[in-house]
């Protein structure tokens, strides 16, 4: 379990005293497991004559990890699309703190509050169907695509990049190169991608897009209510259909593939309370063809976290298993395009 240093813990204690105008008691600090993009730790602390300010808080401060991925977002502009988030009323951990001074922890990080539940996918999908809790998702998901680049609250997302053109050629472009950087051979999902260039969509309504938004990444306590949607470094405009594709991707059910929303439930219960709180019909058809592009950009993603390891980037055995992964992925990219010659 990681520990922090008596001088970064200090100078952490510090910084936290200095925000909240009163002497501050730091009770627990330690890693929690996984983060290979970012790390989260444990921040238990006691605000002491601090006023309105004062008593205990049950935080997670979350810090870059020693090395990370290209598409992922700084701690700096993850924590302004988490205000983002919790100003307009989606379902997220509040954020309290930000850091830039990399003098501190070696790096930027923010602290929000910690919710109650549990994140694990593959402890989620063993419960059984819950309709309630895909409707609820259904509904968080239709709050972040109602954020747009004319809304208000987009201001504070300047940093995020509009694209000229069709947010799904761009994203074939982009796994493209990521792939041709790794200097493999990977047919199927060269095969994928030219599928992917060949079928895509007319580009339609520009939304703010989570981009990882699955079963993993959103808490959910014992009774089965959601608490938080988590982990926003992906995040960015696109289409909506790109967000409801990666959470039905038979990739992101962990082993419950009978279960197409995530795992948890049927897509109706979430699909209906998406169309419900969006005002908008969902296209199967554009969302079939975004789960293709799902399984490509996991493949992808799975070929570069393997590449760290292998390269001695970062030596782990999370990261070389994921490779693991990539014959599945290709598999269903080939059954979701038939594999013809149509391509």
């Amino acid at each position: 379990m990681g520990v922090m240093s008596e001088e970064a813990r200090e100078r952490l204690r510090k910084f936290i005293s200095d925000a909240a105008e009163a002497p501050v008691q730091i009770k627990a600090l330690h890693r929690l497991p996984g983060g290979a993009i970012q790390e989260n730790w444990l921040l238990d602390l006691t605000v002491l004559e601090g006023g309105d300010r004062s008593g205990d808080y049950a935080l997670v401060l979350r810090l870059d990890a020693k090395s990370s991925v290209a598409a992922s977002h700084g701690r700096a502009q993850e924590y302004a699309l988490l205000k983002t988030a919790h100003r307009t009323g989606i379902t997220v951990p509040k954020p309290y703190l930000l850091a830039t001074d990399a003098v501190i922890l070696g790096g930027p990080f923010f602290i929000m509050n910690r919710i109650e539940g549990t994140a694990q996918g593959h402890k989620l999908v063993k419960r059984p169907p819950d309709d309630a809790l895909a409707a609820s998702l259904g509904r968080q998901l239709a709050r972040i695509h109602a954020i747009t680049p004319e809304t208000p609250d987009a201001a504070s997302l300047d940093f995020l990049a509009l694209l000229d053109g069709s947010p799904a050629l761009a994203a074939v472009a982009l796994y493209r190169r990521y792939l041709d950087d790794l200097g493999q051979a990977r047919p199927a999902l060269e095969w994928g991608l030219r599928w992917l260039e060949r079928n895509a969509p007319e580009a339609a309504d520009i939304v703010l897009c989570h981009r990882d938004y699955r079963t993993g990444n959103y808490m959910v306590t014992e009774d089965g209510s959601l608490t938080g949607i988590l982990d926003w470094e992906f995040a960015g405009w696109g289409e909506a259909e790109e967000d409801i594709a990666w959470f039905c991707a038979k990739c992101w059910r962990f082993g419950a593939v009978e279960r197409e929303a995530g795992g948890i439930a049927d897509r109706k219960p979430f699909y209906d309370a998406y169309e419900q709180e969006s005002g908008r019909r969902i296209d199967a058809g554009r969302v079939a063809y975004w789960e293709v592009m799902a399984h490509v950009r996991w493949a992808v993603i799975a070929c570069q976290q393997a590449a760290r390891h292998v390269s001695g980037e970062q030596l782990s055995l999370e990261l070389a298993l994921t490779q693991h992964l990539v014959p599945e992925l290709e598999w269903e990219v080939l059954n979701h395009t038939g594999g013809r010659g149509d391509a």
